[in-house]
């Protein structure tokens, strides 16, 4: 199956998480960032005195755009509270604590360094839709109409205590009365922006942090390491003897776990987990998960057997958290570690899900290769082409390739072809029971995929 990345149009700035690009390139400059500033104080306004929370993770390029978007801010009127870096959720949720009007997170979450991207949270805490979105982008072209006069300009100043708000959120999710105590845990930090709070938390919680990737310098966010490197955090495992592994991406909204035998562990497994054992103590409301078209369908299976329904969304985590609201579910993620645990949070937080598995861990008293292994995935295989200005999934070569594939899978196993949200590339997920046919099915479907870029 082919998914497009907006259902109703193709947005030109905005993907599937925000805006994304290249450092000083556009649309990442400081003036297209400074015009997004504008436009967004046009389009939430409204009457009376309006703040907004910018923060930023540990890239070179946040120097640049943070006053970019203070600029914008500040020319409309708009009041700004700058918190430095931290991770993606601790935006979302002090937009909610200091009643702000907007959230701001200056990041490109996994990508390198050289790229950087604009996350924008509404008043509640949670990402903008679709339309709203849209509207901000329409905004772009009109927004010096809305200038506020000299005597009207906004103000802007730092909060020195936001790390430590965003602690106390955290640990306030971990059951009371338990500890962390006797548990040796290796936690990457993916060089970004949990590179403080992450270990902090752990450690005053009583464990033994052996600490990877905690020293960014601009250019090493997610360089070999983090949630998209998992085999640094298994090799941490094995070496420090860890009892698990934690890796965060460069804003930690994603989460990775490497059990006690050093082994990668998904959000599939993280979900199957927390669903389990909320569905035991009666608070998983729904009944129900919900996760993209990516997730494994051994997980779907898993969730099946112990009567848990799991819906399926487009990818995008927000895509998650929209059917999550619409439906009172507190339970949604994906695959790749985004886990949204709405009685904590409005967008995937990897240090609260990291702290579910932990719980668990210590109240099981299993370890943690018996407790992430609730189900055998299915073979899975992805695949990712990038591509240049042309759309190599309109050639028609490519089309009847695609249709091909579907029939070779029909009633054995799923197709998702796709182009990523965030980066030029053409993703291609396949899986089945044979694994044979699943690499067949991959590896010839790239090929046909290059030939056309």
């Amino acid at each position: 199956m082919f998914e497009t990345m907006d259902g109703s149009g193709t947005r030109s700035l905005f993907g599937t998480d925000g805006i994304r690009g290249r450092a000083n390139v556009e649309p990442m400059t400081p003036e297209t960032t400074m015009r997004v500033a504008m436009a967004a104080a046009a389009c939430f306004g409204g009457n009376g005195h309006r703040t907004a929370v910018i923060a930023k993770d540990t890239r070179l390029s946040g120097y640049l755009l943070e006053p970019a978007l203070v600029c914008g801010f500040v020319a409309l009127g708009w009041d700004v509270v700058m918190v430095g870096p931290m991770p993606t959720p601790a935006v979302s949720g002090l937009t909610r604590s200091l009643r702000a009007d907007l959230g701001i997170m200056l990041s490109a979450s996994h990508n390198p360094y050289y790229d950087n991207g604009i996350k924008i949270f509404g008043p509640d805490g949670y990402k903008l839709s679709d339309a709203e979105e849209k509207a901000i982008e329409a905004a772009m072209a009109d927004a010096d109409s809305h200038r506020a006069s000299p005597d009207a300009l906004g103000r802007a100043r730092r909060m020195d205590d936001a790390q430590g708000r965003y602690i106390e959120v955290v640990k306030g999710s971990f059951p009371r009365g338990m500890r962390l105590d006797g548990l040796r845990i290796a936690v990457d930090c993916a060089n970004g922006a949990a590179y403080r709070v992450a270990p902090d938390v752990l450690w005053e919680l009583g464990a033994e942090v052996i600490p990877v990737a905690v020293s960014p310098d601009g250019t090493n966010i997610n360089d070999a390491c983090g949630a998209a490197h998992p085999e640094t955090i298994c090799r941490a495992v094995r070496e420090h003897q860890a009892d698990i592994g934690l890796s965060l991406d460069g804003d930690a909204d994603r989460l990775v776990l490497a059990d006690d035998a050093g082994r990668p562990i998904d959000g599939d497994q993280v979900m199957a987990l927390v669903a389990a054992v909320w569905q035991r103590r009666g608070s998983l409301r729904g009944n129900a998960v919900a996760a993209t078209v990516m997730s494994n369908l051994g997980l779907e299976r898993y969730l099946d057997g112990i009567g848990v329904g799991l819906a399926r969304t487009r990818v995008g985590d927000r895509y998650v958290v929209e059917h999550m609201r619409k439906h009172d579910l507190n339970l949604g993620g994906e695959q790749s570690g985004h886990i949204v645990l709405r009685d904590f949070s409005a967008t995937g937080d990897g240090l609260l899900a990291a702290l579910q598995v932990l719980a668990e861990l210590v109240a099981s008293g299993k370890r943690a290769s018996e407790l992430l292994s609730l189900f055998e995935p299915l073979p899975q295989r992805l695949e990712s082409v990038r591509y240049g200005v042309r759309d190599p999934l309109a050639a028609p070569a490519v089309r009847k390739a695609v249709k091909d594939a579907e029939e070779r899978l029909r009633g054995v196993g799923r197709l998702l072809v796709r182009k990523s949200g965030t980066e030029p590339l053409i993703r291609i997920m396949a899986e089945a029971e044979d694994e044979g046919l699943v690499g067949e099915v991959v590896d010839g479907l790239a090929a046909d995929i290059r030939a056309a870029v």
